[in-house]
């Protein structure tokens, strides 16, 4: 399909006796964000290095543009912003940028990757002497200099500050808008509800839930009622809608799937009701109940 910029096939990664990714499919279409999240050890960075072209599916395929991530060709369509333990200290910003730039033939322009990547000002000092926040800038320059259709990001706001982390924000979006797919790996939450048109959660080396951030957040965590109620915690748990009722001091919080429904029933049933709130899940709360571990019968 034109549309397919990069796709793992029924994979299945092993490491020995240790099964990293167990019968995984993946599709990453054109011209949008992918937020892949899941837990340390969950199998992230082996689907991406598969993607990258530098493991061999144990079972199963990786395409990039319909071909080998290890094709040549497909490769200079491709960027990567890895994390790496260190850089070379004595060699300036410039000098690194236009290393990496040598290694395609149509490279993007030195002052785009400048402009781009936020290195004005940065450019003529040592990597040695650059900040965490500023080492990053420069990785994320450096991934850019092919001008690729597909970029892989593996964490790439740590360290920054505020205002670095929104300005990469944007080119993520710009990249996006460009036609160009974003492989985003990270465990700033709130980065991948912003920025992600599609978040995979993956657990022990399987996909445990795919979809919008707004579906991730609505199919798993519910929403929050918080109000001032004479109905008690044990009737609320028992309506069909309510997947959990508890106390807070004098507050009563309930999480349902269908808030809409409960709010209506709560206020006919309780015309005295007052300091009413209702609010959306969390990521982050939706994150936790999908990458909970199992629990042992």
């Amino acid at each position: 399909m034109q549309d397919v910029a990069a796709e793992l096939v029924g994979v299945t990664q092993r490491y020995g006796q240790h099964v990293a990714l167990r019968d995984v499919s993946l599709t990453l279409r054109r011209g949008e964000v992918v937020a892949l999240l899941g837990p340390n050890g969950a199998g992230k960075t082996t689907a991406v290095k598969l993607l990258l072209g530098l493991l061999q599916p144990t079972t199963g395929v990786a395409k990039v543009f319909g071909a080998s991530p290890k094709v040549a060709q497909t490769r200079m369509r491709m960027g990567a912003m890895l994390q790496v333990s260190k850089v070379p200290d004595t060699v300036k910003a410039r000098e690194y940028v236009e290393l990496f730039r040598c290694y395609y033939p149509k490279p993007m322009a030195y002052d785009e990757i400048v402009q781009r990547a936020g290195l004005k000002g940065i450019e003529n000092k040592l990597l040695g002497s650059l900040s965490g926040g500023q080492r990053q800038r420069v990785l994320f320059g450096l991934a850019m200099c092919g001008d690729p259709d597909l970029i892989f990001l593996d964490e790439p706001t740590l360290g920054m500050d505020i205002e670095a982390r929104h300005a990469v924000w944007a080119e993520v979006r710009r990249m996006r808008d460009a036609g160009k797919t974003v492989l985003l790996t990270t465990h700033y939450l709130e980065e991948a509800d912003s920025l992600a048109d599609r978040i995979v959660v993956i657990r022990t080396g399987e996909i445990v839930a795919e979809g919008t951030p707004r579906e991730i957040k609505g199919n798993v965590a519910g929403r929050k009622i918080k109000c001032v109620t004479r109905l008690s915690v044990a009737e609320l748990k028992r309506w069909p809608a309510v997947t959990e009722a508890e106390m807070h001091d004098t507050v009563t919080v309930v999480t349902t799937l269908a808030a809409e429904e409960v709010l209506r029933r709560m206020l006919a049933e309780d015309a005295s009701l007052s300091g009413l709130e209702v609010s959306s899940p969390a990521l982050e709360d939706a994150f936790l109940a999908l990458t909970a571990e199992k629990e042992v019968l």
